[in-house]
């Protein structure tokens, strides 16, 4: 059996992972793996990112609705042709009907990741198992076309992003991530918990 897509992007620190971050990335590549997490989000952003709303939601890059502990169910696929790491996020905004927001996480070199929207738009980011937290930073935009990263240098225009993952115990975590801008500060935004309702495992 293959290891983890993630255990040489954590290197040496994946042994020192709890539980219930190894069970979160636990996917294997070129495969059919799954896992699921439920949880509740909040979500907000600036009048900016609000009156950008409608590319966001053509492109796929951004959720473009705000909400405070929003139910959200996550599925966490591997694919059977790459090594990519899928997150199937379906929020469940009030009065509204599910928003399905998808995107895709593949290793780039070393301990970087990107993670790639619909329209290809990517952002690339170093991971790492530091003071008890999951750290995703920044390390800017790009475009992945035929499997290559192209950079796409907006950091001046989006500002740059910061993410991080902490245990809470063997099933459940928090996460947040933020995008400031050097000038205005955060412009967009989310945090909450989640619970790994199951466990990696093969669908076959």
């Amino acid at each position: 059996m293959s290891a983890p897509i993630f255990k040489a992007i954590f290197g040496e620190d994946w042994d020192k992972l709890p539980e219930v971050m190894k069970q979160h990335y636990a996917n294997r590549p070129h495969g059919d793996d799954l896992s699921v997490a439920e949880g509740v989000m909040t979500v907000e952003s600036s009048p900016m990112i609000r009156a950008l709303k409608p590319l966001f939601r053509l492109m796929g890059t951004l959720v473009p609705y705000e909400g405070v502990d929003i139910p959200v169910t996550v599925h966490y696929r591997s694919m059977p042709d790459s090594d990519g790491y899928i997150l199937d996020r379906m929020f469940h905004f009030p009065g509204r009907a599910p928003y399905n927001y998808r995107s895709t996480m593949y290793p780039v070199e070393g301990s970087q990741v990107a993670e790639v929207m619909r329209a290809g738009l990517c952002w690339r980011a170093l991971m790492s198992w530091r003071d008890g937290k999951v750290r995703m930073e920044h390390k800017g935009y790009g475009f992945r076309v035929f499997r290559k990263i192209i950079p796409f240098p907006i950091d001046f225009l989006f500002g740059k992003v910061y993410a991080e993952e902490t245990p809470i115990s063997n099933d459940e975590f928090s996460i947040m991530m933020a995008i400031n801008h050097p000038w205005t500060g955060k412009v967009y935004g989310y945090s909450g918990t989640f619970k790994i309702i199951q466990k990696c495992e093969s669908k076959e």
